[in-house]
Formats: structure tokens, C-alpha cells, sequence
């Protein structure tokens, strides 16, 4: 497979006639990929059934006249303002029950049902009439799941799909108030119609009911992108991929890519940075105009589990985006930057988001590869060197890991569902400790919580499952490497509930959670060989061997042989030197690097970034500020 650049366009947008200009200059950049289609609707479909396919089918054949390959995205994120009149139901609704009305996008429920008929509808005629066409080599559906908090819908449709969701897990209302411990509070159903949605109540819902609408809300995005790739596929036999986003984490991403072919995301590092990364003000200051080093590797790394090895970065940020608080201007680098670290992890295309500044509407404030006048953008040169150096290293390698960190979107749910502690979350911690694991030059796979076979690996991490699945149960006990579970590991029954005997219950481990306390930020617990537990803590009881201890005597870390259970939320300082220790137990080498400096081995060399803002000095070699440095392994 080949690494290859793309862009995101709008024919639409822009006059018939600048067109053919468009795609010349797109294929002299060394573009291969043009995605389009997945806001126009309005576009296709003018009138309810009456459709106007003449513009596409010519923006389709100038961009293939041009040698470039079109990804053709399903319109069915913004439905066209026809539809609400069709369906005046369909809107999602927010859990203070007010609907998410027209005038942007994501402006449906999942649940609804004639709102599926009316994609169906659509994603069948794209299908039938492009799916043979020379020009279309990929497809994109919907876009951006979730985004703008979009997946939880407390509509009447959604209750509906929910009641009939519980009937056939449950089977009958006495089994699910034993699952949900109903008698509590006497919340005790006779009937599956009596259940409403886990919003405006007096005070917090039931968590094992708000757990199963997470599970069925999440099961509804499955099934809703499941309708579209089955019909794709009947007519079209190019590959399917849809575009995550960063940190959004409310459905199920394994389960949606399930039925892809390649995960895709859309990268914003400077956006993700002010808008979501939880981090100091001095750590947003020193990257305020590259990003966080960690997280776009994090989403790289784990989007490629999601795609099973194939991903993509669908949208890349070019320059000052629109939506988050604050806008910076990427530094000088960033966009080839960010490029190769998607390539060193294994990524097969890196689409910048977007070909052209739109000088209307809500991204007006957006940066494009070109500016609204079309002359070149900054991150235009970057792209254009990008594209002259993959000519030199094409082809996508990545290498095989010997750590790995097991992800979990239910274990999110849980946590977010009772968080005992605010600003306790399941993909914090692990990205905490998959920063850790970088800063010590560490290459790493992300792995689903299902995952049955750990042979591949020296050291797994296994940190906030709020339940082990079978799998992974017996995958850890046969499992000859050093595994560090917690906190939080096994804690909670799938149906929400705390076991007994009490957890973590892990075979061979003689300890169990006594009790657990949360921590303001201000109050952190000191450990003996120094650091800290911050935000979580649980006390730990048993005769495992105590490898970590806290100053009040508390065991922080336990073990029994190479099986390790971590008690609490550990700092920089301690995270590392647990790390290292368990790296040493499996002779792995580390290579802690300087602030800001991270690195990345595909199968063919080895990559540095320089996420600091000034130079980087390493292994003898000076890597420029937002700069980029590899050599062949």
C-alpha cells in the first residue's frame, strides 16, 4: 500500500467553470484523493424525488479527467430542509428535552425510522448510479458521528427503540429489574412501555439504566451505518470508510468498523488542544500552535485497531480552524508535521480539510489549502513538500509492537455514568499512560477489549476496564508477559453493579478493593518512592506482594509474579517509574525523550518530531522547531 495525500472539496460551492482549474492544480500538488459529496443533499435532491445528479456527474468526471480518485460521501449528516416537513419528528432532542433544530447539521435522530427510509432511499440512488463509476474509488458515510454531541437523543423515537431494545435483551420486566437492582427506591416496571429515558429526573438515574441507554445508543449508530455500507456494498466494490473524530467516544468505534473497510479521523490538533485536551495552562501555552504531542498519535494508534491496520486521516487542519475558543495559527512545519507522524503509524492517506477557505456560512473562518482569493495557503508549500518526499519512501510500513494498551468505549461510558470523581474518565487514563509510554520512545498498539490473544506482546496495559471481558480474561491468563491492570479494572458487573467477592477479582492476585476515595486536584497522595495518586484512589486489603506503597501505608501497586493491579491514578513522576520498571522486568529498552520530542519506528526507519516551538537536540542530530527528522532502521 502506498502513502498518498488528498484533499476535501466542495464543488458546490464554487462556480462550474473553476472547476477544471481546481483539479489541474490538485493533481500538479500530488493529490490523489478528492473527497466530496457528504453535505450536498440539497444538491443531489432538490425536491423530495427529484434528483439533480448532473453537476456531480460532472465534478466526478473533471476530477477523474485529472487522474485523481474521488472519495464520494453519503449526504445523510445534513438532510435538507424539505425532510422536516416530511418528518417533523426526526429532529434529535438534547437531555433537557429540547429538539436540535434546523440550520446546521447532525440535525437527526438515529432511532427515527423514516428518517432511515429517506437515507436508504438516498444511499441507494448514489450507490446505483456511481457505484461502477471509473472515477469513485472510495466511500465516506455520513460524517463525523457523534460530533456536536449528537448520539444521545431523548426523542419519542429513541424511546420507543429503547423500549424494544430492553424487551429483547431482558425478555421479560422482572429480569431487567433484577439487572438493574430496581427495587431500589422502588423504581420496580411491570411493563417494558412504562420505562422512559434516563432524563429529567429529580436527581441521578439509575446507573445501570443510563448504562444500557449508552450500550443502545451506541447500538443505534452501529446499525445506522450498517444500512448504508450493506447498500454500498451491493453495488459498489470500492472500500467504505467513515471519519471519527478526536475524544469522542459515545458509540462504539470497533463495532462501527466492524463493517468498514478503513477507519478514518479528523485531525485538529490545534483545535483538540483548546478545545478538549486536559492539560495545565503552561503545557496549552508551550504548544498552543502545534499541538499536544500525544493525542494525535493516540487517535492514530487507535484508529488503527478501529480499521483493523487500514486508516486514514480524512481531514487534516491546514491552518486556524472556526469552532474552538481560541484559533491559533499552526507554526511553520505543523501541517508536513502532523502528515508524517500519521504516516510513520501506519496511515495510507493524510486528506487536508479543506481545498479552498469558503469566503460564506459558518467555517468562513476555517483555512483551507487556499486562501478564498485561491492563492496559496501556508500549509499549500508544506503539502506540496510532503508529496515530493513520499515519492522518496511510499510505501506504508508499520512496525510490530511489543506493548500494548487496551481501550475501551463501554468502560468511557461507565465512568462517565459515575464518575465518583469529577474529571474521572476512562480515555484520560489511558492517554495518560499511553503519554507515558511515548515519552519513553516507546512504539505501542492500541487493542479493543475483546482482544483474546496477548501473545504478541512483553507488556500490556489494561487500565479503568470497568468489566474484563471473557476474552481478554483468558487472553491475561495465559498471557506470559508483565500485564498491569487498574484502577478501576473489573470493578462493576455488566450490569452496573459492584461484585462480589469484591474486585479486582483477578486469578492469583490476593487483594481486593477495601474501599475508594476521590481527591480534589490540591490533594494528592504521596508515595514512598516518591510521586503521587492524583484523582483516584482505592485502599487496597490482601497478601500480594506490595510493590508500590503509599506514605499512609496504603499498597498503591500489588502483585502476584507478572501480574501487576494498580490502586490509583499515578503522576508523571510515578507513571514513569512504574513503566520502567515493568519495561526492564521484560527487557524492553527505553529511550526517555526531551520534552516535546517524540518518536515513532515504522518497518523502515525511524521517525523524530519536534512538537517544541524551538530546536530539539538527540542522539546527535538537531531537529528544526515543527520539524521532522528520519532515518532507515
Amino acid at each position: 500500500m502506498r502513502r498518498t495525500l488528498g484533499v476535501c472539496y466542495y464543488p458546490e460551492h464554487w462556480p462550474e467553470a473553476q472547476w477544471e482549474e481546481d483539479a489541474a492544480r490538485m493533481a500538479a500538488l500530488g493529490l490523489t484523493w478528492v473527497r466530496i459529496g457528504e453535505f450536498a443533499w440539497s444538491r443531489m435532491e432538490p425536491e423530495p424525488g427529484r434528483h439533480d445528479w448532473g453537476w456531480l456527474d460532472r465534478a466526478i468526471a473533471t476530477l477523474g479527467r485529472h487522474g485523481l480518485k474521488v472519495v464520494l460521501g453519503t449526504p445523510t449528516a445534513t438532510p435538507p430542509r424539505w425532510m422536516i416537513d416530511r418528518h417533523p419528528d426526526m429532529l434529535a432532542v438534547d437531555k433537557d428535552g429540547k429538539p436540535r433544530g434546523f440550520g446546521s447539521r447532525r440535525h437527526y435522530c438515529f432511532s427515527h425510522p423514516g428518517y432511515r427510509a429517506e437515507c436508504a432511499r438516498i444511499v441507494t440512488a448514489m450507490a446505483e448510479r456511481y457505484g461502477k463509476n471509473p472515477a469513485i474509488a472510495a466511500w465516506q458515510t455520513d460524517n463525523e458521528y457523534a460530533c456536536h454531541s449528537t448520539t444521545l437523543s431523548y426523542s419519542e423515537a429513541a424511546k420507543q427503540a429503547f423500549r424494544n431494545w430492553l424487551a429483547q435483551k431482558y425478555q421479560s420486566p422482572d429480569a431487567l429489574n433484577r439487572a438493574w437492582g430496581n427495587v431500589f427506591w422502588s423504581m420496580d416496571y411491570s411493563d417494558f412501555n412504562d420505562i422512559n429515558l434516563p432524563n429529567l429526573t429529580v436527581t441521578e438515574p439509575n446507573p445501570s439504566h443510563v448504562m444500557d441507554f449508552r450500550r443502545f445508543s451506541s447500538d443505534q449508530v452501529v446499525s445506522f451505518n450498517r444500512l448504508q455500507t450493506e447498500i454500498i456494498r451491493k453495488h459498489s466494490p470500492c472500500p467504505i470508510a467513515h471519519n471519527y473524530m478526536g475524544a469522542m467516544t459515545d458509540f462504539d468505534h470497533y463495532a462501527v468498523g466492524a463493517d468498514l473497510d478503513i477507519a478514518s479521523w479528523d485531525s485538529y490538533p490545534l483545535g483538540f488542544l483548546v478545545d478538549r485536551v486536559p492539560a495545565s495552562p503552561d503545557h496549552k501555552r508551550r504548544f498552543v500552535r502545534q499541538g499536544d504531542p500525544d493525542f494525535q498519535a493516540f487517535h492514530h494508534d487507535l484508529y488503527r485497531a478501529v480499521g483493523r491496520g487500514r486508516w486514514w486521516v480524512m481531514e487534516q487542519q491546514p491552518g486556524p480552524v472556526n469552532w474552538a475558543p481560541y484559533n491559533p495559527d499552526p507554526l511553520p512545519g505543523m501541517a508536513r508535521l502532523w502528515a508524517w507522524e500519521a504516516f510513520a503509524h501506519g496511515a495510507e492517506a493524510v486528506c487536508y480539510f479543506r481545498w479552498r477557505q469558503a469566503p460564506f456560512a459558518q467555517e468562513q473562518m476555517h483555512a483551507g489549502l487556499l486562501r478564498p482569493d485561491s492563492a496559496p495557503a501556508q500549509a499549500f508549500g508544506e503539502a506540496e513538500q510532503v508529496a515530493r518526499e513520499l515519492a522518496a519512501m511510499p510505501d506504508v510500513g508499520t512496525v510490530k509492537a511489543n506493548v500494548a494498551l487496551v481501550f475501551d468505549y463501554a468502560s468511557e461510558w461507565a465512568w462517565a455514568t459515575q464518575p465518583q470523581g469529577k474529571g474521572f474518565s476512562h480515555l484520560w487514563l489511558a492517554f495518560h499512560l499511553y503519554r507515558g509510554l511515548r515519552r519513553l520512545g516507546l512504539n505501542l498498539d492500541i487493542l479493543p477489549p475483546d482482544t483474546a490473544d496477548l501473545s504478541a506482546y512483553k507488556l500490556v496495559l489494561a487500565p479503568g476496564l470497568f468489566t474484563l471481558s471473557d476474552p481478554l480474561k483468558a487472553a491475561l491468563k495465559a498471557f506470559k508477559g508483565t500485564a498491569i491492570l487498574g484502577p478501576r479494572t473489573n470493578t462493576k458487573t455488566p450490569n452496573f453493579a459492584i461484585p462480589v467477592p469484591l474486585p479486582p477479582a483477578l486469578p492469583g492476585l490476593e487483594a481486593v478493593i477495601a474501599r475508594v476515595e476521590t481527591l480534589p486536584p490540591d490533594v494528592p497522595v504521596p508515595l514512598v518512592e516518591g510521586g503521587n495518586l492524583l484523582h483516584w484512589r482505592e485502599k487496597l486489603e490482601g497478601t500480594a506482594t506490595v510493590t508500590e506503597a503509599a506514605t499512609d501505608g496504603w499498597p498503591a501497586l500489588v502483585s502476584a509474579g507478572k501480574l501487576h493491579y494498580l490502586g490509583g491514578w499515578p503522576d508523571d513522576e510515578a507513571l514513569t517509574r512504574i513503566l520502567m520498571r515493568a519495561c526492564a522486568a521484560e527487557g524492553i529498552e527505553t529511550d526517555p525523550l526531551p520534552e516535546g520530542l517524540r518518536r515513532r519506528d515504522s518497518a523502515t526507519h525511524r521517525f523524530l518530531f519536534n512538537y517544541n516551538p524551538v530546536p530539539a537536540e538527540w542522539g546527535g542530530v538537531t531537529i528544526p522547531p515543527a520539524g521532522v527528522h528520519w532515518t532507515p532502521l
